[in-house]
């Protein structure tokens, strides 16, 4: 049997390397920060607001929400898409603890 390399590795390290990779490409920060920006739901084209096509914007999108960093609640046609303040505030806390932990205090390696 096989296993994954990730499973050699504790939690709390997959948890954020799967945030991370969510938010492994600029169209994907982008979209967090328009959707942080806006302070609401947005119904409608994000695509928008990006030098994408839809169709690459939606592939963005579906892989935030899949990771959880984001929500998209379907009415009519429409998607409305905000921000998972639960899972951003979660994001926030593995990224500062992350920070804490290999703080190096400006020490150089020589």
């Amino acid at each position: 049997m096989v296993l994954a390399k990730t499973t050699l590795f504790d939690s709390d390290l997959q948890e954020a390397a799967q945030l991370y990779k969510a938010l492994g490409h600029p169209a994907r920060l982008q979209i967090m920060r328009y959707l942080a920006e806006t302070q609401s739901c947005i119904t409608g084209d994000i695509s928008e607001e990006l030098p994408l096509s839809r169709t690459t914007v939606n592939q963005h999108l579906a892989e935030l929400k899949k990771a959880g960093l984001i929500q998209g609640h379907v009415e009519g046609k429409h998607t409305n898409y905000c921000l998972n303040p639960k899972k951003v505030k979660e994001l926030k806390k593995i990224s500062e603890a992350f920070m804490i932990e290999i703080n190096v205090d400006d020490k150089i390696c020589e």
